[in-house]
């Protein structure tokens, strides 16, 4: 186990890892959130099963796999809205982090499955919700969004850069 995935599971408290047939590293940060990697369109029932109300996709459509036509029609059947969040990870736009930001602060959307290919960008935009909107130190908020799958440099420092410039 690395020093940060000991640091992350040492400080957060609630995230649960769990196996989700068709679901890359699905972690269960909270009663309402729940962020992963790669999402087979099959699994949105499963996640509809559990409860989610909305389906956040931080993938981009050109992306190998991204499946974000079927993903949204798999989760609008499962009775799941899907919002489309394109996040490019080497050039992250911050119009996707505000968009972000608004969906979250929306408790409509409760409880909330976000994800991504591999659980980064899903990890670097609840960094940047943890820090804005809960008021979370940087440490606690970087250390859970390791657990949850952040492992870029340029996104990580894009969401504290984000927070800097919206405090």
């Amino acid at each position: 186990m690395t020093a940060a995935a000991v640091l992350a599971l040492s400080t957060v408290a609630f995230a649960q890892k769990e196996t989700i047939e068709g679901i890359r590293n699905f972690t269960k940060v909270d009663a309402t959130v729940a962020c992963a990697g790669s999402t087979e369109p099959a699994a949105m029932a499963e996640i509809g099963r559990r409860g989610y109300k909305t389906v956040i996709s931080l993938r981009e459509a050109s992306e190998p796999g991204a499946l974000v036509d079927e993903s949204a029609k798999a989760a609008e059947a499962a009775g799941m809205r899907f919002i489309h969040l394109p996040l490019n990870s080497s050039h992250p736009d911050d119009a996707v982090a505000d968009r972000f930001l608004a969906t979250m602060r929306d408790t409509a959307n409760q409880p909330v499955f976000i994800y991504c290919a591999s659980g980064s960008r899903a990890g670097t935009m609840w960094l940047i919700k943890r820090m804005l909107i809960d008021g979370w130190p940087e440490d606690k908020a970087t250390a859970e969004a390791v657990m949850i799958g952040m492992s870029s440099p340029t996104l990580k420092q894009f969401a504290l850069d984000y927070v800097a410039r919206h405090k």
